[in-house]
């Protein structure tokens, strides 16, 4: 349960991630935002991101072994990256459909998949 619970709140924590540190690119396009400067820009970002953080201090802290959870410290950190660009890919293809993913993308992807496997190798 601890380890689904972790792997959840990872995926939360990485949407609203993913919106914080992309999400602004596309204000430009609505109307509210027009006369947005940076400083303005980079404190709406923070506030999302304040929402990863509250995901993503308990994936964290429920799932890390030294507490009591499944994974230790580096299948955490891995598991996360993996998550991150997956959720990345997802969110490219629906915002910005003028990114193309190509077969080279999947590559790195799958060796980032490939990475993960590794961490998680028993020895």
């Amino acid at each position: 349960m601890k380890a689904l619970a972790t792997v959840g709140l990872l995926c939360i924590s990485n949407i609203f991630m993913t919106l914080a540190w992309y999400g602004h690119l596309k204000f430009r396009e609505m109307e509210w935002s027009k006369g947005l400067g940076l400083i303005a820009i980079i404190a709406i970002s923070w506030g999302i991101a304040l929402f990863e953080y509250i995901f993503q201090v308990p994936a964290n802290k429920y799932g890390f072994k030294g507490n009591g959870g499944p994974f230790s410290l580096l299948e955490l950190k891995m598991m996360q990256e993996a998550l991150s660009i997956g959720i990345f890919l997802i969110f490219s293809l629906l915002f910005f459909r003028t990114e193309k993913i190509a077969w080279n993308h999947l590559v790195g992807f799958g060796f980032l998949i490939l990475a993960v496997y590794f961490v998680f190798l028993k020895k």
